[in-house]
């Protein structure tokens, strides 16, 4: 997420109440997430296992609960809570505000689209030419939308991300900045629920097909020409490369790479990242083939096991 203009080191300590060290002056351009950070961004780290990954990260400004030697280039804002103050940043930056109609006013609409009735298009939407949305479907502030696009009844775009940090008290959510973007000629069915990003964008790229009641995690990107049939859940930070195909009822855990061209089979678990142009199938996932080839072996154990015992007697 980038601020509408530079600030300096200076202002974003005083709006978290918190020491800084670097120049007053130090430029901050944005805030993000570890994995999408770029130089001017703030990113936050509150436990020492990732300082080092924070420190050494692309962010030239790290949020962090201890005081630590800083990185030549970089500042540091000193906090007792990077979590809390990571928050505070989001909600002066990008407040909620409220909608005042079920079409707002600053929503971008293109020639040719069509809106069915009951539908809610939230603050600074932008959606583009010879679209149809149909009834029921909540677009959520900032989510941009191509040409071409159908959407069907019932699916939300640009929730919050699912993302809590556990205290003595409760869960404690962070809060949501980043959008959805949904490329041209992409269709989602119906019942559909597609996260809005962190910090950064949520992403459909061009000439993807999702079935209905598929869920897509914050700050996932699937990519061009992808085809994701029912009941497929996708946890946030997932990188689907072109051309995969996933099949119904499909899981996956986040922060994994699923390759180009590669094919998911239906209600398969992927807990890591797997290679293109291959097939995949089973909970933990493994290529087709070999897990098929398993699955064929374990038939055979009652006869194995009864050939044994008969050889005992």
């Amino acid at each position: 997420m980038k601020f509408p203009q530079p600030y300096a080191l200076k202002q974003i300590a005083q709006i978290i109440e918190c020491p800084f060290v670097g120049p007053e002056d130090f430029p901050v351009l944005g805030m993000n997430e570890i994995h999408v950070v770029q130089p001017g961004d703030i990113v936050f780290v509150d436990h020492p296992k990732y300082y080092d990954k924070a420190l050494q990260s692309a962010a030239t400004i790290v949020l962090i609960n201890k005081k630590v030697e800083c990185p030549k280039g970089k500042a540091l804002l000193i906090s007792d809570d990077p979590f809390r103050d990571f928050n505070k940043l989001t909600q002066y930056f990008k407040p909620f505000v409220a909608a005042t109609s079920a079409i707002s006013a600053s929503a971008k609409i293109g020639e040719h689209t069509v809106i069915q009735p009951n539908c809610f298009i939230g603050n600074n939407v932008q959606i583009g030419k010879h679209c149809l949305i149909h009834s029921n479907v909540s677009i959520y502030d900032d989510t941009i939308i191509g040409d071409y696009v159908t959407i069907h009844a019932g699916t939300v775009l640009g929730a919050n991300a699912f993302y809590y940090k556990k205290r003595p008290e409760g869960y404690d959510q962070l809060k949501s900045g980043g959008n959805v973007v949904i490329e041209n000629h992409v269709d989602i069915g119906a019942c559909c629920t597609i996260d809005r990003g962190v910090t950064a964008s949520t992403t459909i790229k061009e000439g993807s097909k999702l079935d209905n009641q598929i869920q897509v995690g914050h700050d996932t990107i699937i990519g061009k020409k992808c085809l994701i049939a029912s009941q497929t859940g996708i946890a946030g930070c997932v990188i689907v490369e072109d051309e995969v195909t996933i099949w119904g009822q499909a899981g996956f855990t986040s922060g994994i790479t699923i390759g180009a061209k590669a094919v998911i089979l239906g209600q398969s678990g992927v807990s890591k990242s797997v290679e293109g142009g291959k097939t995949y199938y089973g909970n933990p996932a493994e290529e087709s083939r070999a897990k098929l080839k398993q699955l064929a072996s374990i038939k055979q154990i009652p006869k194995i096991l009864e050939h044994l015992k008969n050889k005992t007697e």
